[in-house]
């Protein structure tokens, strides 16, 4: 099947030769003929089968007609991060060049007024990440009336960032007659339940199994020690080993050890950069587009780029950490082995992370060989050795970061001590008369004995307190009587 016989226009026609591209992949040949019907469709397909273009081409096409109003998009997509969002408006920019249509993008990192001006002047296409369109619609720049057609990409991702609320509103917001596209990677029950409540009588158009992975994908697992300088090294060793290697995906659970391992492999020599969801927007561009354009090799990221970008030559990905929930497994070695190309993933494996790779497994369907040897199989020193491998002389068990950690920690103890000791020193000096050395008798005195004490208050005025311990408490103003209370009070007497 060619690209002509799915009732596209000849400007898109033309657009998608241009690209490079001859046959349409299986959703977009399920899908596009649906959506240009007027059809609501509920996609389900493994990442880096084409859904952006399935969505993107039949739009082009029905939006040749018509024209925006002012604060009045014509169709609104919704994307779950702003590099999902950026990588559509590049979708529209590659295919729509022979069209004169608008599009504006509405993420975070981005000044409102330049968003702004766009929308006010009327945009066809709107693509938004749900948190800033929100924010435009409250300030009263943005009405969602117009909407015709609306796509919800990478709902599964949603559901995960907690932006489902988020989705309910935008969809109470835009027309009841539009056409809506949902499109999802997996279909857990609450995306189910969220299908049939946006959707009317959809197609779903389905072209492989729900969770499923490519074919093209050589998956291995790898067994390590539970320690981070452990993986890190065993991360270097697959990397280095690796001669077919173009670049590569390196995926971390949490951004903090994202800047670790980025940090790591920079100092080993490796070409890296770090993506994540604490960096600015400028700073995530950049990292990308020195990724793609293969200055940097590696790219240490965490789960932001795990859905939906689209960089197709990705010869490897590494699972540095096994994921947490076994979706995104998925999600990630879709990095690879895209567009039919062959890809490799390794996934480093430690003691603890046992049930969440039997999760995987079971979502899966199919077991993943081994790399060498079985967690069962590895030496009991890859767990719990204490010394660096290499003649390095000894480590603490928790590597590189924990040995700082431990430093670190056995300073907090010491000041922590030391106000501990100083506390029982105030307390000492407290219950002792001032100027006075105390004697190792006074000790079995009775407490009656001692002075009375009153509570102590912090900082200077403590200080100053504790030298006139032996003068009388005062109580209110003391002795001293200001002078505004010792004027005559005149009263006048009512006639």
């Amino acid at each position: 099947m060619s690209f002509a016989e799915l009732g596209l226009s000849e400007k898109v026609q033309q657009a998608v030769a241009a690209s490079g591209y001859t046959e349409p992949t299986p959703i977009q040949a399920q899908a596009i003929p649906h959506v240009l019907a007027r059809k609501d469709v509920l996609g389900i397909a493994q990442t880096g089968t084409g859904k952006t273009a399935a969505f993107t081409l039949p739009m082009l096409t029905m939006l040749e007609h018509g024209r925006a109003r002012a604060r009045m998009p014509r169709t609104l997509i919704l994307e779950p991060t702003r590099e999902l969002a950026a990588q559509v408006q590049d979708n529209f920019d590659k295919y729509g060049v022979n069209h004169k249509l608008s599009v504006a993008l509405l993420i975070g990192g981005v000044s409102f007024g330049d968003q702004d001006a766009k929308i006010t002047r009327g945009v066809d296409v709107l693509i938004a990440t749900p948190g800033r369109l929100l924010d435009h619609f409250e300030r009263g720049k943005l009405l969602l009336t117009g909407v015709e057609l609306l796509v919800i990409d990478e709902a599964d991702r949603m559901l995960d960032m907690g932006f489902i609320p988020d989705i309910e509103r935008i969809v109470k917001l835009v027309p009841f007659t539009r056409q809506t596209l949902f499109f999802s990677a997996t279909m857990p029950p609450e995306i189910q339940r969220l299908a049939d409540a946006f959707l009317h009588n959809p197609v779903k158009v389905e072209v492989a199994r729900a969770a499923s992975t490519a074919a093209t994908i050589t998956q291995r697992l790898v067994a390590t020690g539970r320690e981070d300088w452990q993986k890190r090294e065993t991360l270097r060793n697959l990397i280095n080993a690796a001669t077919d290697l173009k670049n590569a995906v390196v995926f971390c659970n949490r951004k903090r050890d994202v800047a670790v391992l980025h940090r790591s492999l920079q100092k080993h020599g490796f070409g890296a950069v770090a993506l994540h969801g604490d960096m600015d927007q400028h700073a995530r561009m950049a990292a990308l587009d020195s990724f793609r354009s293969g200055e940097m090799p590696i790219l240490v990221a965490s789960d932001v780029a795990a859905r939906g970008l689209d960089i197709p030559s990705v010869s490897h990905v590494f699972n540095y950490d096994v994921p947490h929930h076994a979706e995104d497994y998925v999600h990630r070695i879709g990095r690879t082995g895209r567009a039919g190309r062959t890809g490799y993933s390794f996934t480093l494996v430690s003691p603890s992370d046992e049930k969440s790779l039997g999760a995987i497994e079971k979502l899966i369907g199919t077991s993943i060989e081994w790399e060498g040897p079985t967690l069962a199989e590895l030496p009991p020193s890859e767990g719990s050795s204490s010394r660096r491998r290499g003649g390095r002389g000894e480590r603490s068990e928790r590597g590189e970061r924990g040995e700082e950690r431990s430093s670190r920690s056995r300073k907090v103890k010491v000041r922590s001590g030391d106000r501990q000791r100083s506390r029982g020193e105030d307390a000492r000096e407290e219950a002792a008369p001032v100027n006075e050395a105390p004697a190792p008798q006074q000790e079995q005195e009775p407490r009656r004995s001692r002075p009375e004490r009153q509570p102590q208050p912090r900082g200077d005025q403590r200080r100053s307190r504790r030298e006139d311990d032996n003068e009388p408490s005062v109580k209110g103003m003391g002795d001293h009587m200001p002078a505004f209370l010792m004027r005559p009070v005149t009263i006048k007497k009512s006639s």
